[in-house]
């Protein structure tokens, strides 16, 4: 297989179209109540670490998100929507788009790659300045942009999508956006993965 980063410089948003859709959000969102925010991330804080989450390869990618879409204290961040838990439901999903994963694991490799050539260190192992200075780098190039704008992009997914999918735990985004999500929401048996593997199924027996 090509690991040639430019063989994916069409893929994801275009940086200025990301910035026009943050820019919407923005002018939606007011400043979340600390002590809800506080009392939710304490309850976080004390819930079992996934062994995918342990793999370094999803350690870089968590961290990415949180410097694409950084907390305040009163600002939800990456890890309170649970970008990384839905981003890893979406792409490791047998139904999802393999395509996807392909290209989003491989960016985590010409990341690691230019941190090791400027720092001699790994991606999560920078300072904040260091690792937002190295995400300025790989956006020079056409594919490292397209990297980082489709993280951008499920991130801003998870800000939105049902709680029912890992990410937005608690409707959080919703709140932050003044949202009110339409009704019924999807049960756990129905979600779209799981009507597509009974609709493959079905349709495997025919």
């Amino acid at each position: 297989m090509n690991n040639d980063p430019e063989q994916y410089s069409q893929k994801g948003i275009s940086r200025r179209e990301f910035m026009t859709r943050m820019g919407l959000l923005g002018s939606l969102a007011l400043t979340y109540p600390v002590a809800a925010l506080a009392e939710l991330r304490a309850s976080k804080a004390k819930q079992p670490t996934a062994d995918w989450q342990k793999i370094p390869t999803w350690q870089t990618i968590a961290q990415v998100q949180e410097v694409l879409f950084p907390a305040a204290e009163d600002i939800p961040g990456a890890a309170d929507i649970g970008a990384a838990i839905y981003l890893h439901g979406a792409i490791e999903n047998p139904n999802a788009d393999g395509e996807d994963k392909d290209f989003i694991y491989r960016g985590v490799g010409w990341l690691d790659g230019l941190t090791q050539e400027h720092h001699k260190k790994s991606f999560v192992q920078l300072t904040d300045v260091q690792q937002q200075e190295i995400i300025e780098v790989i956006v020079k190039s056409s594919a490292g942009r397209n990297w980082v704008s489709k993280l951008l992009t499920y991130t801003l997914e998870a800000l939105l999508t049902d709680p029912v999918y890992g990410g937005n735990k608690n409707g959080i985004g919703w709140k932050w956006l003044q949202h009110q999500p339409g009704y019924p929401t999807p049960p756990a048996d129905k979600t779209w993965d799981q009507l597509l593997q009974r609709r493959y199924k079905s349709t495997s027996k025919a």
